[in-house]
């Protein structure tokens, strides 16, 4: 009844360089207030589960086709075996494709939507996180890109922010927002980002969107997988917090500060799972 425990970590320096090239012992490792021993680490390029959750509304028009391409950019950067799918969303989302890891089915799926309505940005990204759950691989990220807020769903932000709480996916936001869009569009990226160990966005244009999501696809490349068998063996379904300490080496001089980003908890299994 004891369940590995993975947790995938984004290493940066003050200039939100990545730094690659740490161990085991740079690193420690708590849940809850309980350090944890590391049983599994690594630092490699393994393949992943990939979500492609897309704006479709009518106000995404202007900027689609280039947006489609930067999209496929941040999917041609990743590992060679990973597989991806697209969520469409306007009004209401849809499932434009399956898992593939074929580019040109990726192209054509992108190139073949129409812009049309509205914005329905939490019933799209819990359709993904449920798509996500037939997913070959462990490691899981969603690439959300949208250019407003959120006025068609049917699920509430607050749902949205649980499905992303419950479910082992990073989520990366790319918002374009306008001014109409205002802080409420840019908080609500924020939290889900945030809450599932994910990033937000925000560029002010299509050719800074594409930089940002090229460097989703590194960071994916270059995280570091921290493995353990929690202490705590209790299968209630409870919420448990999780923090990673990352130490330099003593060689490393100037000595850096070193920011981490990972999911910083995850619900435990039940004997149901």
């Amino acid at each position: 009844n004891v369940d590995l425990t993975e947790v995938h970590v984004n290493v940066t320096d003050e200039k939100d360089h990545p730094v690659g090239n740490l161990t085991k012992e740079n690193f420690r490792l708590f849940e809850g207030r309980k350090e944890q021993q590391i049983t599994v680490f690594k630092y490699e390029d393994i393949p992943v589960s990939l979500g492609l959750v897309v704006d479709n509304s009518r106000s995404i028009e202007p900027r689609k086709q280039r947006l489609d391409t930067a999209a496929l950019s941040f999917v041609r950067k990743g590992n060679a075996d990973d597989e991806t799918f697209i969520v469409h969303f306007d009004d209401e989302p849809q499932l434009s494709h399956d898992f593939t890891d074929s580019i040109p089915l990726l192209e054509d799926t992108l190139a073949r939507r129409k812009p049309y309505g509205q914005t329905a940005i939490y019933d799209a990204l819990i359709l993904a996180l449920n798509q996500m759950e037939k997913a070959k691989y462990t490691k899981r990220a969603i690439l959300l890109i949208t250019d407003g807020v959120d006025n068609s769903s049917k699920h509430t932000l607050s749902e949205a922010i649980e499905a992303a709480k419950r479910a082992r996916v990073a989520i990366y936001t790319v918002g374009l927002l306008s001014v109409s869009g205002g802080q409420k569009a840019e908080d609500s990226l924020i939290r889900i980002a945030e809450v599932s160990g994910g990033h937000a966005y925000f560029p002010n244009d299509v050719d800074e969107a594409r930089t940002f999501m090229e460097r989703v696809a590194k960071d994916l490349r270059e995280q570091y997988t921290l493995g353990y068998f929690p202490t705590n063996t209790s299968r209630n379904g409870a919420w448990r917090s999780i923090r990673v300490d990352v130490m330099p080496p003593p060689k490393m001089r100037p000595v850096p500060r070193l920011n981490a980003n990972y999911r910083h908890g995850y619900y435990a299994p039940t004997d149901s799972n």
